[in-house]
């Protein structure tokens, strides 16, 4: 809508004109007026709204385009996809990178695709991998739902009954689940998570070998065309920068320094004046400075900001790890592994008084908004090697089982360090795509080791799916069963879609699946019916459920939808890319 918008009219007063030429006069300097105004475009928040099944049938249009895209990658026969944006190309084959690209020109259509997203995205979060899976399967949900729905049934009560079968199947998943103990089951699942890539394999092997289950592993691109395996030692710690302003690393919204000057403290820091000689020491060394405190005033941290943004310092703030006598152990063990002084106010000291020579040196840190990776400094690899033997036998000598936990977390700390994947190729997509692969089965293998593995290939769904007939008995109302028989037909997609992908009959093979024991599954591979765990065809239980109870998430909410709101136009992205935090 246009809205004629125009400054106030200032009329002369009656007594000096005669009538007619007062109304003469007065159109007059309305007609100015309105020749310098200025139109204001006024556009009203207009909405696309959707009822019944026509909203449903739009959200399932746009689901089905991008679970379509997605679904030709899963398998070790998978196709890669071809993406272009920001005038550049890409060849992918993760599915969360893929589903994350897609954007549709129909509004009711993209928001099912961004449901879709929201999908890979929780299951990226905390499996790591298991995108693709986890799509396929809420698309097949959401599929036999909608057809439910149509045919009469409540959505609400569906919903129910999908629920309430799928945490069961969590139950029997874990149950079934085989604990990972040697060398060659945690190259099975980095490999069959890259893809079938048995040379990924071996490195996530080495890596994980060498810095322990506790341990870090970063993915980093080489100089050269060749891919191998740097060890450093290192510790992580779950708290992150207090603020997006100190990010170095844009791409990865990540802090990157190198030889950092470290302050460790328990202690607020209240005032800019208590660490000046700080900043212009570490401004002198032209070293970064990372500052570890319980907490930091605003306008202390105001001040960092504007001068990290000036270029006059390089520094962050990480909060204290921990809580209690927990926090102080950490930051003891932080100290001593940097070489500084712990400023501990139990102690008596403050921070007036600290000097440079009480910071200590890392020689690389890397703090993103949730954790934090310090890797030492050469300088101190013995204390900390003696650090560790009498925390050991401090774990030995303790009958403290509360103590002998936390003991042994922060062996695990000091021990863990930090293998960093060095990753060549020929050309930058290549480099781009195998990244991609190795970052899977990174998050693939640390999932395997926390919660175990079970049959990959599709095949464990089909044997949970054998147990849905037991569960149903202990639901009572018929709509609540049809939501289990929802969930028993969408666990057939993955195996029939890998199979698809590897040129097999999928029916064929689930059929097959079904007269197996728990262990057995199809191979697509070598195209044969086997022991799959034997095989080293394997899945993290993490990422089968995580997959499963985040597709049932998105599937009852769809169900459950009655209508939809969109905006009739799409608002135009900006120039620049927005960086969350920064950008206003």
């Amino acid at each position: 809508m246009a809205l004629r918008m125009s400054t106030p009219l200032h009329l002369l007063p009656s007594s000096s004109l005669p009538e007619s030429r007062e109304k003469t006069t007065s159109f007059m300097v309305w007609r100015t007026s309105i020749a310098r105004k200025k139109l204001l475009l006024v556009r009203a928040g207009t909405k696309r709204i959707e009822f019944d099944s026509n909203c449903r049938k739009a959200l399932f249009s746009g689901i089905n385009k991008v679970a379509d895209v997605v679904a030709v990658t899963l398998g070790p026969k998978g196709r890669n996809v071809v993406l272009s944006e920001s005038d550049t190309v890409k060849i992918i084959n993760d599915g969360a990178v893929i589903a994350r690209s897609i954007e549709l020109q129909d509004t009711v259509e993209n928001i099912g695709a961004q449901l879709l997203q929201e999908v890979a995205k929780r299951t990226n979060e905390s499996a790591g991998d298991g995108t693709t899976t986890a799509i396929v399967l809420a698309r097949e949900m959401i599929k036999y739902g909608l057809l439910a729905v149509t045919n009469g049934a409540n959505p609400v009560y569906l919903k129910t009954g999908m629920e309430k079968t799928v945490k069961e199947l969590i139950k029997i998943l874990k149950d079934k689940s085989c604990a990972v103990k040697r060398r060659d089951e945690i190259k099975a699942v980095a490999s069959v998570s890259a893809g079938n890539d048995q040379y990924i394999g071996e490195l996530i092997a080495e890596a994980v070998e060498r810095i322990g289950p506790d341990g870090v592993i970063s993915v980093e691109s080489s100089s050269s065309s060749e891919t191998c395996v740097i060890f450093e030692e290192g510790m992580k710690i779950d708290k992150g920068y207090m603020s997006p302003h100190f990010v170095t690393n844009k791409d990865k919204s990540a802090v990157e320094f190198e030889n950092a000057r470290i302050l460790v403290t328990d202690l607020k820091v209240s005032s800019v004046k208590q660490i000046i000689p700080l900043l212009e020491k570490a401004t002198q060394l032209s070293a970064p400075l990372l500052i570890i405190a319980e907490d930091i005033s605003r306008s202390v941290l105001e001040t960092l900001v504007v001068n990290k943004n000036q270029g006059l310092l390089n520094v962050a703030v990480v909060k204290c790890p921990g809580f209690g006598e927990g926090k102080n152990a950490v930051l003891q063990d932080i100290a001593l592994m940097t070489g500084a002084d712990f400023i501990s106010g139990d102690l008596g000291l403050t921070l007036d008084s600290v000097t440079s020579d009480q910071l200590g040196i890392a020689q690389k840190v890397t703090v993103t908004s949730s954790s934090s990776t310090i890797v030492a400094d050469p300088s101190t690899k013995a204390e900390i090697q003696a650090r560790i033997m009498q925390m050991k036998k401090d774990l030995a000598m303790t009958d403290n089982k509360y103590l002998a936990e936390k003991l042994s977390e922060r062996i695990a700390k000091l021990c863990g360090g930090v293998s960093i994947i060095k990753v060549g190729a020929h050309t930058e997509i290549e480099l781009e795509e195998r990244k991609l692969r190795i970052e899977d089965a990174k998050n693939a293998t640390f999932a395997a080791i926390a919660e175990g593995i079970v049959p990959g290939g599709g095949a464990i769904f089909i044997h949970l799916s054998k147990q849905i007939p037991l569960i149903k008995k202990t639901i009572k109302h018929a709509d609540e069963q049809i939501g289990a028989d929802i969930v028993e037909k969408a666990l057939m997609a993955p195996a029939k879609l890998i199979a698809a992908n590897a040129g097999f009959d999928g029916d064929v093979v689930i059929e097959n699946i079904r007269d197996l024991d728990c262990r057995g599954g199809y191979n697509t591979m070598n195209g044969r019916y086997e022991d799959l765990i034997s095989a080293g065809v394997i899945d993290p239980t993490r990422v089968s459920r995580c997959a499963l109870q985040n597709a049932v998430s998105i599937a009852g909410m769809i169900l459950t939808t009655q209508a939809v709101l969109v905006e009739k136009f799409k608002k135009p992205k900006p120039l620049v890319p927005q960086i969350p935090g920064i950008t206003p």
